[in-house]
């Protein structure tokens, strides 16, 4: 079967490897992984967001470290709470860590939950009310897109207002760094993620979706773009998935459910991960997600051993997509 063509991408163990030491003993392994896969000519490293609930390095100082110590490679986040943080900081923040790389950040934005303990007392400690984080992010999009721009900002919003704000550094990428908005077809909030994508989006990036589920939400995003007046063909369409390959099966279930039970403190989405096993199946599975539309295909490793994945991943799955 002829694969369509993809951007592949691997998710850095920021949480990682806090779950295995505190402080981690080499925090450089981010770093010295980001440079292998910039050297097998993949697109792009992400990094994950979180500030209590799921302790981790903090993505866009990572980024930054990532992009001095690259040179090709794209910097993402899959994805960035940007509701945690104000968006005056969050786009200088931004635009500095696009100068350091020249120009080669690409922000995934979601939400976020507040589903649980956790989750809620994340919020809590950034002050922020979680039953107004999307309300909270739609105006720091529109404030963040408007200061990178480089126009000198006055805003009225229900959270923020601005009264004549200019940032620098503007980012280096003509129209900004690029924002793909998280969208998930099982979301009780659907539609009002699927219409944040369009109205704001530069794409979208999806998580736990099926194939099936997936392209239904490339289809809706791409629909409500070209209602508004925008070019759907502009937009990058990401998917995000979690593996674990060993041709032990049964090794391979029980290394990534150990590993994704410390990382969530709980079983979350128990078969929508993976798929766990033979790389070849794997490989299946991107292709299934590439064939129902995405365009970026962004892998993490629910391992212990990242090394080991990765190695197996360059090897093994890569050059099929080649």
């Amino acid at each position: 079967m002829a694969i369509p063509k993809v951007k592949l991408g691997v998710l850095l163990p920021t949480r990682g490897l806090l779950l295995r030491e505190q402080p981690p003993a080499d925090a450089g392994l981010v770093i010295r992984l980001a440079q292998q896969v910039e050297s097998a000519g993949l697109d792009s490293v992400w990094v994950g967001d979180s500030l209590t609930a799921k302790p981790r390095l903090e993505p866009l100082s990572v980024l930054a470290a990532i992009g001095a110590a690259t040179s090709r490679v794209r910097l993402g986040t899959a994805v960035l709470l940007a509701a945690l943080r104000h968006p005056v900081l969050l786009a200088q923040t931004l635009g500095t860590v696009d100068l350091i790389s020249q120009g080669r950040l690409v922000i995934g934005v979601g939400v976020g939950g507040a589903f649980n303990d956790e989750q809620r007392g994340e919020w809590a400690a950034a002050g922020v009310d979680p039953a107004k984080r999307a309300g909270r992010l739609e105006e720091i999009l529109q404030v963040v897109r408007a200061l990178g721009s480089g126009e000198v900002v006055t805003f009225a919003g229900d959270h923020f207002q601005l009264d004549g704000v200019k940032v620098e550094p503007r980012p280096v990428q003509k129209g900004g760094v690029p924002i793909l908005l998280a969208c998930h077809w099982r979301a009780q909030a659907r539609q009002a993620q699927l219409q944040r994508a369009a109205k704001w989006g530069d794409g979208l990036i999806s998580i736990s979706d099926t194939p099936d589920e997936y392209a239904q939400v490339v289809a809706g995003v791409r629909d409500m773009t070209a209602e508004i007046g925008r070019d759907p063909d502009s937009l990058e369409n990401a998917f995000y998935l979690t593996v674990n390959m060993d041709p032990d099966q049964r090794k391979a279930q029980a290394d990534a459910e150990d590993f994704l039970t410390r990382y969530y403190g709980a079983n979350i989405w128990g078969t929508r991960w993976g798929p766990f096993g033979d790389p070849e199946r794997v490989k299946q599975r991107m292709s299934e997600y590439a064939e129902a539309g995405a365009g970026t295909l962004v892998v993490r490793f629910a391992s212990f051993d990242p090394q080991r994945q990765l190695d197996l991943f360059l090897d093994q799955v890569v050059p099929a997509f080649a």
